[in-house]
């Protein structure tokens, strides 16, 4: 059976806030931001969706990214205590492919909320990923947070750009 938020009534009465519930809603990079030095988590300033109690919210994404080789990239989706689900991303993997091969290896798990996963650069490219995920939260309303920091601090700037987004739509 389909999940739908909310669950309409004969006679409810139809307000502002009842259809903006219904749609998705979508958090989106405005300006670009560089980390460098730090391997520590930190929340991205824009991608950051607050989220309700006892909901359940699905989430897609387009994540843009530049990591150079040294420092790469690594991700990570916080939650408030007591939210369970999982999250991933189509992140370019290693330099594995075969010899003679052209493009990128993908890495394609799954990760448990707040379980990180780093995502590989190149000296040349920048990145874009895919990313999707599902929530189910606790008693505990508050923020589901993309956070991000270098896998290995380097001085070379690691950075996530603009019209990077997120959007999350709740179904239960």
């Amino acid at each position: 059976m389909p999940e739908a938020y909310p669950t309409l009534l004969a006679g409810q009465r139809m307000t502002a806030a009842l259809l903006r519930s219904m749609l998705p809603q979508t958090v989106r990079k405005t300006s670009d931001e560089s980390r460098s030095s730090t391997t520590t988590y930190t929340d991205d300033s824009h991608l950051v969706f607050p989220a309700e109690a006892f909901a359940v919210y699905t989430m897609v994404g387009w994540f843009k990214y530049f990591a150079d080789p040294t420092p790469d990239i690594k991700v990570n989706i916080s939650v408030p205590t007591g939210c369970l689900g999982e999250w991933g991303w189509n992140m370019p993997g290693s330099n594995t492919l075969a010899t003679g091969t052209v493009g990128y290896a993908i890495r394609t798990e799954t990760i448990d909320v707040n379980g990180g996963r780093t995502g590989y650069g190149t000296s040349d490219s920048i990145h874009y990923t895919p990313m999707g995920g599902l929530f189910r939260m606790g008693a505990t309303a508050g923020n589901i947070a993309l956070q991000w920091a270098q896998n290995t601090a380097s001085a070379t700037a690691t950075t996530v750009y603009t019209d990077s987004w997120l959007q999350f739509q709740r179904i239960a």
